[in-house]
Order: structure tokens, then C-alpha cells, then sequence
């Protein structure tokens, strides 16, 4: 699938260290089929770009540890996947991957799908079968909306995987737009000024969970995985669900981005710009002493 897209200069230096070589890809399976579009080669490369930003940001890796990579099948986690095999295959990440998927029991989930697609491509994973559909059906009323029940199931699944596999950490696919949408649900719903972390330390202190992708946006993610032909499986828990209130702030915030071009990428910068003394919360300014 072709993406066509206008390149300005800033884009056209972007493209310097993909595809310059014809073998650029020997040995990186992922990519051996990838587009050789101009176009796709500026998405992949500012994908690789806002991934190392993140990652050097916020110090996620470390030589020498092993990182379980969570796979649901969709555009975010293969996405993240690819971008993460082709920085470790370049020496750019020193950490040791294992693609992980948990099968949830949905009904009509292809359970052949994903290891297909890690054997195909010589990539190191696990699988796990946990029946948490049948716990999230049976406790959420049909009204009500699974996603917090079932990631709360989820995570506590995947850190007892990552114990089990010796690794230090647990990467997610979230995005830009995730990260924004979590914020105007806090702020709308929640009485809060909070969003998705890039790097968080569970509660017992011995993992880390990761989203090397936080500046990455949804439309480059969606260009990225269908010009590689990702086997994408849908979710079929929560994804019929209509009138969820993630998806009433991520139309407004895309009609937003519309109306003022650029929105949503100044929103994402203010969340790494803050003032706390402009703020109204004592416990993170001192204002008695001011």
C-alpha cells in the first residue's frame, strides 16, 4: 500500500539513514518486504526518530536486560514491535526482546495468527491463554464499558509473565493520541491533571512498564502497519462497544487537529512543560512559603 504524502526539506533529511543502502534490511526480516516509497521511508523514519526520543528521554533501557514486548494483534503493537527489532538490530537499543501476546479466550480470536507471524520472522515469543473474557462479561453489566476490568486482569498477567521470564520490564503500544485522551478523561471525568506515564515502576518495585511510542501519532502508526501488511486481529471484547467515552474525546480532539493543524502536537509538548507554581495544587508547589 502506497502513502503518498508532500515532503518538505526538514522530511527529505529525515530519510538520510533509511533505504540509502540497497541491503540496509538484510538480516531484518520485518522489513524485507517493506515499501520502498519515499513516503513510507519518511513515516518509518520519524517513527524511529520519536522512539529514540522517548527512549533517551526518560532512560528506559538498559544494557543487558530483556524486555517482554505485549502483542494484541493490533496496528500499536506490531508497530512497536517493528520499530524496537529494527533499533536493536541497528545496536541502537542494547536489551534482549520477547514478543508476548495473551489470548483472552474472545470468541473468535485466531490463536494461530501471531505465532505464525513470530515464526515467520524469527522472533523470540510466548504465549499465553487466560480466560479473562469470561470474568469481564460475567462481572461488567453489557451497558458498561470492560476496559478497566480487563486491563487490570491484563497487567496483572503480564507481570507475573515478565517475572517469569526474567525480564525488567513490560512495553506497551500506547501513542500520542492515547496519551492525550487519557488526560481529557482525567480531566473531564476524573478531577485530575494526569495522563499515561512513558515510564512508570509497578507497585512491588521490581518492574517498569514502558511506552517507547508516546510521541508517535495514531495516523503515522496507521500508514506504518498498513503499508507492512501487519496480520492485524481485532478486539472483540471491547471494541464493539459504542459510546465509550475514550471514543467521544478522540473525536473531539480530531476535530480539533482539523479546525488548528498541529493541535494535538502542542498539547502533547505542554505535558512536558509544566508550571507548577501556575498551578493550583499545594502538594506539588509550595505556595505557603512563597
Amino acid at each position: 500500500m502506497a502513502i503518498e504524502l508532500d515532503l518538505t526539506a526538514h522530511d527529505k533529511d529525515e530519510l538520510d539513514a533509511v533505504h540509502t543502502d540497497p541491503n540496509a534490511d538484510d538480516g531484518l526480516s520485518l522489513f524485507k518486504n517493506a515499501p520502498s516509497s519515499v513516503s513510507f521511508k519518511k513515516i518509518r523514519k520519524r517513527l524511529i526518530r520519536q522512539t529514540r526520543e522517548a527512549l533517551d528521554l526518560y532512560a528506559m533501557a538498559k544494557p543487558g536486560e530483556k524486555w517482554l514486548v505485549c502483542l494484541s494483534g493490533g496496528k500499536d503493537s506490531y508497530t512497536l514491535l517493528a520499530i524496537l527489532q529494527e533499533l536493536k538490530w541497528r545496536g541502537l537499543l542494547p536489551v534482549e526482546l520477547l514478543a508476548c501476546n495473551l489470548d483472552q479466550a474472545q470468541p473468535g480470536f485466531p490463536p494461530e495468527v501471531l505465532p505464525n507471524f513470530f515464526e515467520s520472522h524469527a522472533i523470540d515469543y510466548r504465549i499465553e491463554r487466560e480466560d479473562t473474557y469470561s470474568i469481564v462479561t460475567d462481572k461488567i453489566p453489557e451497558n458498561k464499558t470492560y476496559c478497566a476490568l480487563c486491563s487490570r486482569l491484563r497487567r496483572g498477567i503480564l507481570y507475573r509473565i515478565a517475572r517469569e521470564e526474567g525480564c525488567s520490564a513490560v512495553i506497551l503500544g500506547h501513542h500520542r493520541e492515547d496519551v492525550l485522551e487519557t488526560f481529557f478523561l482525567n480531566l473531564f471525568h476524573g478531577g485530575k491533571l494526569t495522563a499515561m506515564p512513558a515510564k512508570l515502576r509497578n507497585e512491588e518495585g521490581d518492574l517498569h512498564v514502558l511506552r517507547p511510542l508516546v510521541f508517535c501519532s495514531e495516523t503515522d502508526i496507521q500508514k506504518f502497519s498498513d503499508a507492512m501488511q501487519f496480520p492485524i486481529i481485532p478486539c472483540n471484547l471491547c471494541g464493539a462497544q459504542e459510546g465509550l467515552q475514550r471514543e467521544i474525546i478522540k473525536n473531539m480532539l480530531a476535530e480539533w487537529e482539523v479546525k488548528h493543524p498541529g493541535r494535538k502536537e502542542v498539547m502533547l509538548k505542554a505535558m512536558t512543560n509544566t508550571n507548577p507554581s501556575h498551578l493550583l495544587d499545594p502538594k506539588i508547589f509550595d505556595f505557603i512559603n512563597v
